[in-house]
């Protein structure tokens, strides 16, 4: 179950929701889906789909992280980040909608499903348990972000940068130790700061010896430290 109140006060925007959807289709509905989805892999880097292409199909993410993004001049605003397995570009599934109302791209090298979005509307027609599920993993997104924007114009800098790791600890990588795939400026656009900050911020962090850092890893040594540090923002 998603703990509503720990999502409104972090700005994780890793999703909570097993996607088990499978096992509530029939054979037939399986076999359906499975003749309209195609695997393609991307590499590091590599835009999945621009805000304000045309939307014909809904991704499933089984290897690799990415993230989904609003542009605007020359600023990203990062909605979320999406770890295996996951389901990203549900807002197509808005009526009338035919466009994107984001963008998505690719952190690291990635395997993603692309299933066609009329056979997505076909199932959640006649599947009312598919249908709970699509809506419940919308409700979470619009959960997500809307934690998201109170850290984001709430928090301090390092309560911010707190959050990022918590949540890449937590539920990316679910382990203290893990390795580090994003960029200063990746880090920056989570957060919502400028690259400098993240620097000095993770020079901070590490001479209080709350994290440590090295070419290929990032640990958390101090995650009580950190948890207060995002819940006082």
């Amino acid at each position: 179950m998603i703990d509503s109140n720990r999502l409104t006060r972090s700005s994780c925007t890793i999703s909570n929701v097993e996607l088990d959807y499978r096992s509530i289709l029939t054979p037939d509905e399986l076999a359906l889906i499975d003749s309209k989805t195609v695997e393609v892999k991307y590499r590091k880097g590599e835009v999945v789909f621009k805000q304000g292409s045309f939307a014909n199909n809904i991704c499933i993410i089984h290897e690799g992280l990415l993230k989904t993004y609003i542009e605007g001049n020359d600023n990203r605003l990062v909605l979320q980040v999406f770890s295996p397995v996951k389901m990203v570009g549900l807002s197509a599934l808005l009526e009338n909608s035919h466009v994107r109302h984001y963008s998505a791209q690719v952190y690291v090298e990635s395997r993603l499903s692309l299933i066609e979005i009329g056979v997505i509307r076909q199932l959640m027609a006649s599947n009312a348990a598919f249908a709970s599920k699509i809506v419940s993993l919308v409700a979470e997104q619009f959960i997500i972000t809307s934690g998201r924007f109170y850290c984001l114009t709430m928090k301090q800098t390092y309560g911010r940068l707190a959050d990022v790791l918590l949540c890449l600890g937590n539920r990316i990588y679910r382990t203290p130790r893990f390795p580090l795939q994003l960029s200063r400026k990746d880090f920056a656009e989570l957060s919502g700061m400028t690259i400098e900050s993240v620097s000095r911020i993770f020079t901070k962090f590490k001479n209080d010896g709350l994290i440590s850092l090295d070419n290929d890893y990032l640990e958390l040594l101090d995650i009580p430290k950190l948890e207060m540090i995002s819940s006082k923002g």
